[in-house]
This record gives C-alpha cells, structure tokens and sequence, in this order.
C-alpha cells in the first residue's frame, strides 16, 4: 500500500470519548512524507485514570489547556483527505474517533476506509514464527525500530512501516 494515514490515539480512560492524544503519520507513494501530533482535551473533561498515565504518560495537566478533538479534527480531517486510515488494532482507535466525533454532532469516519495491521497480520504471519501481534512485537518481528511505545506518534509511525511490509 503506497497512500494511506496511519493514526493512533491514546485515551485518557475507559471511555472510547476520552481521547487525550492522537498521532498520525501520512504514507505518500510508499514513503512517509507527514506527520501530526496533537494532545486533546478529553471530553467531557474526564478524569485520567493513574493507571492508563502510567502507560502513556499524559497527565490531567497535559491535557487541560489542549484543544478538544473536534478542534483537533478541523485540522486533521483535511490533512487526511480521502487517504484510507490504518491503525494497529483499528477496532479500538476507529470506535473512540468515531465516538469522539459523534459527540460533537460530527459524523466525517461513518464512510471512511479504516484497515488493520493486527488483522492483516494475523492473516498472513504464521504464529508458529511470531508469537505475539502486539505492536512492538510485531515491529521487532519485521526488524522495524521502535521505542516510546504509547506515545501516539511513535505508534502511528511503527503502524505506518509494518503497513507498508504487510499491506
């Protein structure tokens, strides 16, 4: 796959509203050509749990002067165009987008191509070979360099070079 906006979000809770980050990396002609971050202020102003700030670093401080994800969206949406979304696991980061938005009236994901580097590989990796789809297991697996796991950037760029290996 040569075209495609890998994306990641991170939540401040259980509750697929509670986007507190998002990272996106943009693959143009097979090669990345863009990246976005941005912190959100989760909405309505949920609290960050102790244990999900212990896995992605983001504090209730971080995130109290950010903007909401719809003011995130109104620079993101263009950004991403008609390019289909990819995401490690997107069952999860499609379902809190979709929440998110729809919170604020705003229905952009409902005819969106979404695809996923977890199913994909599970299709095509035997597990007898990689033990663990896991995102860093699987970028370790196809000897793509990652660290800073969690950080929504750092995911969405892992998930946009196994993209171009397995997609």
């Amino acid at each position: 796959m040569n075209d495609f906006v890998a994306i990641d979000v991170e939540t401040a809770n259980q509750n697929p509203t509670s986007i507190c980050a998002v990272g996106a990396v943009k693959v143009t002609g097979g090669y990345i050509s863009d990246r976005f971050y941005s912190l959100v202020h989760p909405i309505p102003n949920f609290y960050i749990r102790r244990f999900t700030e212990e896995i992605h670093g983001i504090s209730r401080a971080d995130t109290d002067s950010a903007p909401t994800m719809i003011q995130v969206w109104q620079e993101l949406r263009p950004w991403i165009g008609t390019l289909p979304l990819v995401a490690h696991n997107c069952r999860f980061d499609q379902s809190c987008l979709r929440a998110t938005l729809r919170h604020f009236g705003c229905y952009d994901l409902d005819n969106h191509t979404f695809l996923c580097t977890l199913q994909q590989a599970r299709r095509t990796i035997p597990r007898s070979i990689c033990a663990s789809f896991s995102l860093p297991a699987l970028a370790d697996f196809l000897g793509i360099p990652f660290n800073n796991h969690h950080n929504a950037l750092s995911d969405a760029e892992a998930c946009a070079k196994i993209a171009m290996t397995i997609l």
